[in-house]
């Protein structure tokens, strides 16, 4: 997009789209009143802004003017530390479209402010949030007036069955890999391992890769882009390595409960059976913090509180975030994310 969106010529090229937008958050608003669930609005300034060691998050400094108190404050990445608390405090179901934050992302799917839609359900397994979220993309098509999805030439009628498929099929189908075979430590996969058999493919890790480095590698190029042709796909029950904020799966300790939804191979929601003991958080966030110092040289604060909430007891329960800007992008058929924003950062 040009720096001159606001001009009127400009503008009206996209406006199709953004009144799309406009009768999509109308479908999502019906679905979650007729679910029985509460919009909330929780604060895009934290302690933490998420501790997924890849993203990059934008800092800031709070100013008290009752005791000339300052702290770093952080955009979050997601507001899912909020809502979780909002789970503890006694509120069984939850949704929130945020603004989120993530600083060194922009591209045709990449935005540095974008809409988040996330929701939460006490009581709920990673299975209920798997119908829940195919009832609602489909009402966000017909809304829409979308005979399918569509991202660059392909199509998903979010309307059809939708395929649901695990992590480790994927790998076997798609690469001929045994993937949990790689990973005898669930916790510590071998990146030796997946790279000798990833070998007949011609996919070799980079210097200083580890396994999951070597995972994207594989996945962004022979699984990713034939997700979600047809109708959306499901890709559930990841390696428990993947899934910092997810539970252990009770029936196979190597795998976690999370699902990622695809359409048309691009990514649009990400989803958890929550992860709820405190002490194991602790644990994975170390983890990650770890990773994210000898990656990129730098830590983000673990949220205490959040932390606390957990100790006080989050009832079992699931949760997913869904990019609610992809969803438009993909029920309007726009190439570009800022085709369907109402303004763009500059």
């Amino acid at each position: 997009m040009t720096q001159e969106w606001w001009r009127p010529d400009r503008f009206a090229a996209r406006r199709s789209r953004l009144d799309q937008r406009g009768r999509i958050l109308d479908a999502v608003r019906r679905f979650f009143a007729a679910h029985g669930y509460v919009e909330v609005d929780t604060p895009a300034l934290q302690v933490s802004p998420g501790l997924e060691p890849h993203l990059r998050a934008f800092k800031t400094r709070l100013h008290d003017p009752r005791d000339s108190r300052t702290a770093e404050r952080y955009l979050h990445t997601s507001p899912e530390f909020a809502m979780k608390k909002l789970l503890v405090a006694g509120v069984s179901r939850i949704w929130q479209l945020a603004h989120v934050f993530r600083d060194g992302e922009r591209s045709a799917t990449h935005h540095p402010e974008f809409a988040m839609l996330e929701w939460y359900r006490a009581g709920a397994t990673y299975h209920d949030l798997m119908d829940e979220c195919a009832t609602l993309v489909g009402s966000c098509q017909d809304a829409a007036g979308a005979e399918a999805l569509v991202w660059r030439g392909g199509t998903a009628d979010a309307r059809r069955p939708w395929q649901r498929l695990k992590v480790a099929d994927a790998f076997e189908e798609y690469c001929g890999i045994d993937l949990l075979a790689t990973a005898p430590d669930p916790l510590a996969p071998d990146v030796d391992r997946l790279a000798a058999a990833a070998r007949h493919l011609g996919i070799a890790p980079h210097p200083g890769d580890d396994w999951e480095a070597l995972y994207f590698r594989i996945f962004l190029e022979r699984i990713e882009p034939v997700l979600g042709v047809g109708a959306p796909t499901i890709l559930y029950d990841y390696p428990l390595s993947m899934a910092a904020l997810a539970r252990r799966s009770p029936t196979d300790p190597r795998l976690a409960e999370r699902f990622e939804v695809y359409a048309c191979g691009l990514e649009l929601a990400n989803a958890f059976g929550e992860l709820t003991d405190a002490a194991e958080q602790r644990r994975r966030f170390a983890a990650d913090q770890a990773k994210k110092h000898a990656l990129y040289g730098e830590t983000y604060p673990i949220d205490e509180d959040f932390l606390d909430a957990l100790e006080h007891g989050l009832p079992p329960c699931a949760g997913i975030a869904l990019g609610f800007d992809r969803l438009v992008m993909l029920a309007t058929g726009a190439e570009d994310i800022e085709d369907v924003q109402w303004a763009p950062v500059r």
